[in-house]
């Protein structure tokens, strides 16, 4: 193996640690709610506090790895990992879990700043996709993993404190040691700007807001899923629902990436309320088999339609401002995977699970239609401006 392969690969292993440990927890959020007595809601914004640690590093700190170097941040990056779950193995509560998600937010906003342009520089690849499909497919992987990870531990011994977390501690440390021997050749820039506000070109907002649709989706499995799997005693197994919901997105990426923008955004829309439905009244029913199915459903859209045709679509429209624009896209991900995500859990202790779900469903049908409608007339319009 050539050096820029091996050093891209060592990477991309750093990547997926870190990303790993961001759902370690997920199979357990209904455990650490009993233990600290709370409900849903406060489950759910426990979990939204990954979204404070990682809005923040990408809006105000962007410009951090034009400084320091990409490297350091993916090291401090691993560090943060390690020590979020190292918080909730000593401490396993509900307010130990927000302290650790805002930990593991500003970790994979360090690591999201420089992750992209590391890669490119490690590969030295004339292709601009190769390092993006890499960065994409490591990330996507561990986030999946590290629920997955759980739910396996947890058919073997159910614990607070599985031994999933002593592995991802472990590889992590293996990870470090990985990242420490790689090249970094970016030059640092001293008097780099830190500060870059995301941009909306015109157009771009429905891209967007289809990306807060799918991500408010499947924040909503990982945080509010379980709870309601475990009236069936089926919790065991919301660490798989996650792992699909999230990581199964990468089969269809291929296919997405030999279509429009427009038009693979267009299907993440119909897909995603049908497969939420089918998810959501799985749940309610305790059918595993529909919750999983949903959950793939969902994953092809929320990863793969919705997420490569937006940012592909968004791209485009960005000229020279591609990093403004990839973060204003990532702005809208972001608020859809909390503030969606903490209104429902609110719903569900006030009203019950079901009629959560079912309100949710409602919003995301209806903001899904708008949406693709918006996009569609968009399309028209751009063709018939080019037919003139």
């Amino acid at each position: 193996m050539n050096p820029q392969h091996r050093h891209s690969w060592g990477l991309a292993f750093g990547l997926c640690l870190i990303t790993l440990a961001v759902n370690l927890q997920a199979p357990l959020y209904t455990t650490y709610a009993q233990l600290s007595g709370y409900g849903a809601g406060a489950t759910a914004v426990a979990f939204s506090g990954y979204v404070l640690g990682v809005l923040p590093v990408l809006l105000a700190f962007g410009g951090l790895a034009d400084r320091v170097g990409r490297k350091p941040l993916i090291l401090v990056a691993l560090g943060l990992s390690m020590l979020a779950t190292l918080v909730t193995l000593l401490w396993p509560s509900l307010e130990a879990l927000g302290v650790a998600r805002l930990m593991m937010g500003i970790g994979t906003g360090l690591a999201s700043a420089t992750s992209t342009a590391y890669m490119a520089e490690l590969m030295a690849t004339g292709d601009p996709r190769s390092p993006a499909n890499r960065v994409t497919a490591s990330t996507s992987l561990g986030f999946g993993l590290g629920a997955a990870l759980t739910s396996l531990f947890l058919f073997v011994h159910h614990s607070a404190t599985p031994g999933s977390f002593w592995l991802q501690l472990m590889l992590a440390a293996m990870a470090i040691g990985v990242v420490w021997r790689l090249p970094d050749p970016a030059r640092k820039i001293k008097d780099a700007p830190l500060l870059r506000l995301p941009l909306f070109p015109a157009g771009s907002l429905p891209y967007s807001f289809s990306m807060l649709l799918a991500w408010a989706t499947s924040g909503l499995v990982i945080a509010i899923l379980p709870s309601v799997l475990a009236t069936h005693d089926l919790q065991r197994w919301s660490g798989l629902s996650t792992f699909t919901v999230i990581s199964c997105g990468l089969l269809f990426q291929p296919w997405v990436r030999r279509m429009q923008p427009a038009r693979a955004t267009g299907l993440g829309l119909l897909i995603l309320p049908v497969s939420y439905a089918l998810l959501a009244w799985g749940a309610s029913a305790g059918s595993l088999a529909a919750v999983l199915l949903g959950a793939l459903g969902a994953s092809s859209a929320c990863y793969g339609f919705l997420y490569l045709g937006g940012l592909s679509a968004v791209t485009a429209m960005a000229g020279v401002e591609k990093a403004r624009v990839s973060a204003g896209f990532f702005l809208f991900a972001y608020v859809g995977f909390s503030i969606p995500v903490v209104v429902t859990g609110l719903l569900a202790d006030a009203f019950g699970a079901d009629v959560a779900l079912i309100v949710f469903g409602l919003a995301l049908l209806a903001g899904a239609s708008v949406t693709g409608w918006r996009i569609v007339r968009t399309e028209a319009y751009v063709t018939r401006l080019s037919h003139c």
